[in-house]
């Protein structure tokens, strides 16, 4: 592990029409470490995979896996985790709905000894916000309500994608989630190490279903199951 790097694990299902501009935008972001670039490919059929193979012929620096059928988020974020080589891991989803320039406030907590795992907070009031899906932001407020409720936190957003870790506390961890239960999975397990959390604003430039947005409410009731099941697991 190299002192002084980020790791941005990037997991990957059916995003052709993102997946480059994402990844130029976060090798573009500027920062005071030294970056690199794990990008998993989870069984994508809709063209993704060449993307990646053009982006590895001209990025060999970045690493790029490919799994031969699809897994679910947390499986690729696993394997995004293992190879990872940074002392501190980024979570960017593969569209175009986080924003890598809100890379410095999310570092932050961290880089100043005060942080071992950051949560960006889509309902901080930070950056744009854009306006979509009232059920769904129930469902997330629900969700986070009772997530706080069985680990004694006051999070905002335990769905949002930015979460950002100190290496070794992912290395501390088993995780056992395939899909969109892994946010709940890693809230509880960091929240039973008592893991220093902090939450910063983010911006959030949400897609709907058109746009390729793609969890549904099968993954709501899979992290309700998810909340009880690693609260006593």
């Amino acid at each position: 592990m190299d002192p002084g790097k980020l790791s941005v694990v990037i997991p990957v299902y059916n995003e052709a029409p993102t997946i480059e501009q994402i990844a130029r935008a976060v090798s573009a972001v500027n920062l005071n470490l030294a970056k690199e670039l794990v990008l998993v490919d989870d069984g994508s059929t809709d063209g993704t995979r060449e993307v990646l193979r053009r982006l590895q012929a001209d990025h060999p620096e970045w690493k790029i896996i490919f799994h031969d059928v699809n897994q679910g988020k947390g499986a690729a974020l696993r394997a995004g985790f293992q190879a990872a080589t940074g002392d501190i891991v980024l979570i960017q989803d593969a569209d175009l709905e986080y924003d890598p320039n809100d890379y410095p406030a999310l570092l932050a907590p961290i880089l100043a000894g005060k942080a071992d795992v950051v949560y960006g907070s889509r309902f901080l009031g930070g950056g744009p916000h854009r306006v979509v899906f009232f059920w769904h932001s129930v469902g997330n407020k629900l969700l986070t309500l009772l997530s706080n409720m069985m680990t004694d936190l006051n999070l905002t957003d335990v769905e949002v994608g930015y979460k950002v870790f100190r290496s070794e506390i992912l290395r501390g961890l088993t995780l056992c989630e395939r899909r969109f239960g892994f946010e709940i999975e890693i809230t509880a397990k960091v929240a039973r190490r008592r893991c220093r959390i902090y939450e910063v604003p983010i911006a959030y430039y949400g897609r709907d279903y058109s746009e390729g947005k793609k969890i549904t409410w099968k993954d709501g009731f899979r992290a309700l199951w998810c909340i009880f099941k690693y609260h006593f697991a």
